[in-house]
């Protein structure tokens, strides 16, 4: 997550809080109680198909971003120079791109991501779009969601989905039960693995164990992935993709959920996404005009 001469380097007037969602249109999820149990034991589940409707609209959504990455928000290039193919990926553009804001309003994601969570509501968070193109050779480095962040709390969810065909060796993998390790890793940049804010570490994280070299000693999920697939999986749960080259394009785009016991934690350094003048404390619960409670159990 680098952008282009420093993290976070803003681009655009990306954010309006109190931005409204009229949560009517939202499509609802039947969430199996095999698969929720999957993701409480695994930090991760796959549904086959789940979002396939939605390929085409987040594609061209994507497309977008890609013609003129420095009208959106964060675009960040992590292939350094020289490298063969490119690793882009961008966040916080679902008030810009309608695309997204149609898929983020309509889709079942809000469903999904509430059910799993295990939770009474599901407050959106943002979105993260992702490309790597042919030829692409750099590894996306083991790491959690959460450290990046500005929130704690164990009820959390990504919904990732594939927009192209991806072999499983160059799809993302999962450490499975890593959300349960009670850890939590130093956040890294994606261009060269290193770990960010260096100058002021986190005394309660550590560095990210080097599973490559230790594969056998870890569960690790991957599975070839078609496009509309859909994967959940905790902000704890460590993935990362291996460093196998990419031979045809891989786009995804991912929206990001926390649950009723998610509050805001102030970290030293600078988050991602970099959240300001929101006028939270450490602790509070985070602000639903900023981040809108967009699914409520009915039960």
């Amino acid at each position: 997550m680098q952008q282009e001469g420093a993290f976070n380097q803003l681009t655009v007037d990306w954010h309006q809080p109190g931005f409204s969602i009229d949560t009517s249109g939202l499509a609802s999820f039947d969430a199996r109680a095999e698969d929720i149990e999957t993701f409480r034991r695994d930090g991760v589940v796959l549904l086959r198909g789940a979002s396939s409707e939605w390929v085409d609209s987040l594609r061209a959504g994507l497309q977008r971003n890609l013609d003129n990455p420095r009208q959106f928000a964060f675009p960040c290039e992590s292939n350094p120079a020289g490298e063969p193919g490119r690793f882009f990926d961008s966040y916080c553009n679902w008030q810009l791109i309608p695309e997204y804001l149609d898929y983020i309003s309509h889709s079942a994601a809000a469903s999904i991501a509430g059910q799993f969570m295990d939770t009474a509501h599901a407050q959106f968070f943002h979105e993260h779009a992702f490309m790597k193109a042919p030829g692409t050779q750099r590894a996306t480095p083991w790491h959690q969601d959460l450290p990046y962040y500005c929130v704690d709390g164990s009820q959390t969810a990504s919904v990732y989905i594939a927009l192209d065909p991806a072999d499983a060796e160059v799809a993302l993998q999962f450490v499975r039960g890593s959300h349960r390790w009670g850890k939590l890793f130093y956040p890294r940049v994606f261009e060269d693995g290193s770990a960010f804010n260096d100058d002021k570490p986190n005394a309660a994280m550590e560095a990210v164990p080097d599973i490559d070299t230790r594969r056998k000693q870890y569960d690790i999920a991957a599975w070839p992935l078609q496009p509309g697939d859909t994967i959940v999986f905790d902000f704890r749960t460590l993935h990362g993709t291996g460093n196998a080259t990419v031979k045809s394009i891989r786009r995804a785009f991912s929206s990001r959920w926390f649950g009723d016991d998610v509050t805001y934690c102030e970290r030293p350094g600078e988050t991602s996404p970099p959240y300001v003048e929101h006028g939270m404390k450490h602790g509070e619960r985070m602000r639903s005009d900023w981040f809108p409670v967009l699914w409520r159990r009915s039960d």
